[in-house]
């Protein structure tokens, strides 16, 4: 292992690629974008990768004592494994509409508590948030186009978490530069 990079980073990393991944899938399987590819074909990797990967390094960031990680990737495992292992059940529209209303308030709270986190990992959880919460609305009133919308909000939150993942990898800015004040611009704190 790099002696350069703690154990709490690489749990990390490992959590976003996994969320992004799933995210990535499952987002792009509502878009309908890929000829014959939907959100039900996301099963598999949400199980696994989103679910079980998840969840273990929630479990991973809990020994490192980081509590929100933890809790972040944890939860988030639970919610995916549930949503793969419950994807062949028959249920309603409006029960299907409910649990991803309850994902979008665990999302939520993970954008609210992610004030000490980077502004991809707000990001990310933001977007999952969004996505979360069209896609429930879109259950509740039978709008495939709302869907489609949820599902670019995904793809674009698995497209953030992918990057902080592949960022911390490779060394990449995770940030945006801020630009200096210009002549005759002064700032006041």
């Amino acid at each position: 292992m790099d002696n350069d990079v703690s154990a709490g980073n690489t749990t990390s990393t490992l959590g976003h690629l996994a969320l992004g991944l799933t995210l990535l899938a499952f987002g792009l399987g509502h878009t309908e974008v890929i000829d014959g590819v939907t959100a039900a074909d996301a099963v598999s990797l949400a199980t696994y990768v989103g679910g079980i990967a998840l969840f273990i390094a929630g479990l991973l960031a809990f020994r490192d004592r980081d509590t929100f990680t933890g809790t972040a990737f944890a939860a988030l495992g639970a919610l995916w494994f549930t949503w793969g292992a419950g994807a062949d059940a028959q249920v309603s529209a409006n029960a299907a509409g409910l649990f991803l209303l309850l994902f979008a308030l665990v999302a939520l709270s993970l954008t609210l508590g992610a004030s000490a986190a980077s502004q991809l990992t707000r990001g990310a959880y933001g977007l999952l948030c969004a996505a979360m919460l069209l896609l429930a609305v879109a259950q509740f009133g039978d709008s495939a186009g709302l869907a489609k919308v949820g599902g670019w909000f995904a793809t674009a939150g698995g497209l953030a978490a992918w990057y902080a993942a592949t960022a911390a990898l490779a060394h990449w800015p995770t940030t945006l530069p801020r630009r200096a004040a210009g002549r005759g611009v002064t700032a006041t704190g």
